[in-house]
């Protein structure tokens, strides 16, 4: 990769993930979108080791890979201390247990052999704080809650997406990968078509989940291709999880 076009890259990417290293919960519909966020993480950790293990500098995934490492964990206890919940908090340890052993393997060099185990174990990570995004939005007794959790999960299934094209690109072999690149598709369009009839969808909103189709509409486009270009895939995808990272601190913030 060229030395200028990784420096017009490497700003861009820390400013888009500072940008999501929002800890400071201040309301139960907050503590829906942060974590929401956590599922998004669990995805972004995948694509970024592969894309190291691959020695691919597009997005400096090495240390976006440090960085969302540490954001996880800082979110995961601003999550612990805010919730007064039984339940949540029990999800919320349930999550940090399994996140114990997933962070050993991160911090080591990436390895193709270990790729596929990787991958399983976020995927069990991913569950559980999906479970505890469920239960805040179920504590916020809103439905500003659920919208929140909706929009905030096109987020992850965006990033869920890059992750499954990056494993295969690196010669992972996964026998499901087509089912289930095709589950995480058909979810984002089926909740794309959600957002954009919800009564609390702006004009504003409206644009950025157009925005976020165009984005989504290349990845669509690699499903039926036999030549992958990892950038590209990096890039979309890092275009609507920025896209809808504003529309759902919009939905938060509208709502209140």
């Amino acid at each position: 990769m060229k030395k200028n076009l990784w420096l017009k890259v490497l700003p861009a990417t820390i400013l888009m993930v500072s940008g999501l290293c929002a800890i400071e919960i201040k309301n139960d519909t907050d503590a829906v979108n942060i974590a929401g966020k956590q599922r998004m993480f669990t995805q972004r950790m995948l694509k970024d080791y592969s894309m190291a293990g691959m020695n691919n500098t597009f997005g400096n995934p090495q240390e976006d890979l440090k960085a969302t490492i540490k954001e996880f964990e800082e979110n995961m206890e601003s999550l612990l201390t805010y919730t007064k919940s039984d339940a949540t908090k029990k999800s919320i340890e349930k999550t940090k247990e399994l996140w114990t052993p997933v962070k050993s393997v991160l911090l080591e060099t990436p390895a193709l052999e270990k790729a596929g185990k990787l991958q399983q174990d976020l995927d069990v990570l991913l569950n559980a704080a999906n479970e505890s995004t469920q239960l805040f939005a179920k504590d916020s007794g809103k439905e500003t809650g659920e919208i929140v959790n909706i929009s905030g999960r096109q987020r992850m299934l965006s990033q869920k997406m890059a992750a499954l094209y990056m494993l295969k690109v690196w010669g992972v072999e996964d026998a499901e990968f087509a089912k289930k690149l095709d589950d995480a598709m058909n979810l984002f369009e089926s909740s794309a078509k959600q957002l954009e009839t919800s009564g609390q969808t702006t004009e504003e909103i409206s644009g950025l989940l157009k925005k976020s189709d165009r984005s989504f509409t290349y990845l669509k486009m690699m499903k039926s291709s036999t030549k992958y270009v990892p950038s590209l895939i990096y890039k979309n995808s890092d275009d609507i999880l920025s896209n809808m990272n504003e529309a759902t601190l919009l939905y938060t913030t509208n709502n209140k």
